[in-house]
């Protein structure tokens, strides 16, 4: 196995973690054996089938997308001399950014138990295979921070100077260890009352709510600010003491005597005190965690019964007994999937905060109480966002060998399979987000909002039969998830492109009389034609695309 150069780094630090009770020898073959195996792990932000040859791992040859958007930080950190409004909003981008990429990604590292079959025979005690598990994490961590924060961070050093970098690099290693131990506690909270199948379905539901609360600290970060006359101003409240970019973005204001009030000495203080005091909790109850790990494959004694009201909702929404089939089984499969739930679940968070969050945007707050008044219901079209990602990912599966089924089962029409699969999908997900929102946007415009709910509905079904034609004919969940291919996000622009088309042309209707009424019910004629037009092949004979057997 190679030596790599993240282990060679770390041999210098083995006194340290010698002291805190670690076997080294132990502890670097376990790191060995992990970033071998991670060259054959596919990140998400880079979904491309990694080369078979060397152990080139696909997450470092997908650092320079992170660099690109790192790009975008170098304004915020060179354009003037107010550092706390600066680094806060700088640090809440790499924030999101890296806590994104922590749910998507390192979520399944964090949470491994495939190694304890052979390490649990091994006398090697818990707080080695734990320590290994954070280094593990930590060495990435610290990739993706140094790519997305690397060209800010030059920009630092050269407009600001050499203190003014040795703090950048300070404050994003403090976020590095934030991130990890809020990261690991939560996980352990839920281990402690959840096991098996719970757990983990709760996880999922815990990765949606940290893809809101990243949102929502984006709100709330907006608003520690008011922009008045091209002059930021700061107004202080207790509530900024829970926005760990406002602790960092203090610590450059109050260590630079920009701001030297007892307020901002505070938040600076944080930023050093309990990223510490929080990753000190997370070495000390490692132990615990890992012995708690064992829980995740705890399994129920009995099956949970098949859903009835699923069924009939089949029967209600399908009139091809076939199409009927595919979508009980659509259904069945995003259900269980726990892959696909991981890496489609956080998007659904985002759908729905995303058109709240424009509508109520600190930029416009001014014109809130104007909101009824106003075209700003068309944010709903943001939750089209959702619809090419769930179509993208649902050719794959970790269970993608079954597929022989779809060459054995008697089908006939194969068309039955895409229209069955993809109406699970927009009455699984799609669907009650979007109730849920119709209720929001009736209490801020007005019951008159009605009609162009419902037409933008209408939109949207539009919509998810154009995204399955342009990301293409694949049948569902057949091919492994490191299939998937990087031209597949220049798809998802252009879709974002027509969703947009949509919307334009919604708003386009509310300037003429009638406008809604006349282009809802071309809406509804063009639903029946893609629907029964837009699933149709030139393929006679059913083929799985690729050898599953």
């Amino acid at each position: 196995m190679r030596d790599f150069i993240s282990l060679r780094v770390l041999d210098r630090l083995r006194p340290g973690l010698e002291v805190i009770g670690c076997d080294y020898p132990t502890l670097r073959k376990i790191l060995q054996v992990k970033l071998t195996m991670d060259s054959r792990r596919t990140p998400t932000v880079f979904n491309r089938k990694t080369s078979q040859s060397g152990d080139k791992n696909g997450f470092i040859r997908s650092l320079w997308l992170y660099v690109l958007m790192g790009l975008i930080l170098i304004p915020l950190v060179v354009a003037g001399d107010n550092y706390f409004f600066q680094m806060s909003l700088t640090f809440a981008m790499l924030m999101f950014f890296v806590m994104t990429s922590m749910i998507s990604d390192f979520s399944t590292v964090l949470l491994d138990i495939r190694d304890r079959v052979i390490l649990q025979t091994k006398p090697i005690d818990y707080r080695t295979v734990g320590l290994a598990r954070a280094i593990h994490i930590t060495i990435y961590l610290i990739l993706l921070t140094t790519s997305l924060a690397g060209p800010s961070l030059i920009a630092g050093f050269i407009s600001h100077g050499f203190w003014f970098g040795m703090s950048f690099v300070l404050s994003l290693g403090l976020m590095d260890l934030l991130i990890i131990a809020l990261t690991a506690l939560l996980y352990l909270l839920f281990l402690n009352f959840f096991d098996g199948e719970r757990l983990k379905d709760l996880i999922n539901y815990v990765q949606i709510g940290l893809s809101i609360a990243i949102l929502l600290a984006y709100q709330l970060m907006g608003r520690i600010f008011e922009v008045l006359k091209l002059r930021v101003v700061f107004h202080t409240a207790w509530w900024q003491a829970i926005l760990p970019p406002a602790w960092f973005g203090a610590l450059f204001a109050w260590g630079f005597g920009h701001h030297t009030g007892r307020p901002m000495l505070g938040l600076a203080v944080m930023a050093v005190i309990v990223p510490v005091i929080l990753f000190a909790a997370y070495l000390w109850t490692m132990p615990v965690f890992e012995s708690q790990l064992q829980r995740l494959s705890m399994v129920a004694g009995t099956s949970r019964p098949q859903n009835r009201g699923w069924r009939r909702l089949a029967r209600m929404v399908c009139r091809n007994p076939e199409e009927r089939t595919f979508f009980q089984f659509a259904g069945l499969m995003m259900a269980r999937e726990r892959d696909f739930k991981l890496k489609v679940y956080p998007s659904l968070g985002f759908a729905i905060a995303l058109p709240l969050l424009v509508i109520f945007n600190p930029a416009w707050s001014h014109e809130t109480h104007r909101v009824n008044s106003s075209h700003w219901y068309l944010a709903i079209y943001m939750m089209g966002f959702m619809i090419p990602t769930v179509i993208m990912m649902l050719r794959y599966s970790s269970q993608f060998k079954a597929a022989w089924i779809y060459q054995a089962a008697p089908i006939q029409h194969r068309e039955n399979i895409f229209r069955g699969t993809i109406k699970a999908v927009l009455v699984r997900l799609f669907l009650p987000i979007f109730l849920v929102e119709s209720v929001i946007f009736v209490m801020l415009f007005g019951i008159e909002v009605v009609p162009d709910l419902i037409v933008s509905l209408l939109a949207m079904l539009i919509y998810a039969v154009l995204a399955f034609r342009w990301v293409g004919l694949r049948l569902p969940f057949s091919e492994p998830f490191e299939m998937a291919q990087q031209r597949q996000r220049w798809a998802i622009w252009i879709l974002l492109l027509m969703l947009g088309v949509l919307a334009g042309l919604h708003f386009i209707s509310t300037l003429l009389p009638m406008g809604v009424y006349i282009y809802l019910v071309i809406l509804f004629v063009g639903n029946g034609l893609a629907w029964n037009w837009g699933f149709r092949e030139n393929r006679p004979k059913l083929e799985v695309e690729h050898s599953v057997i």
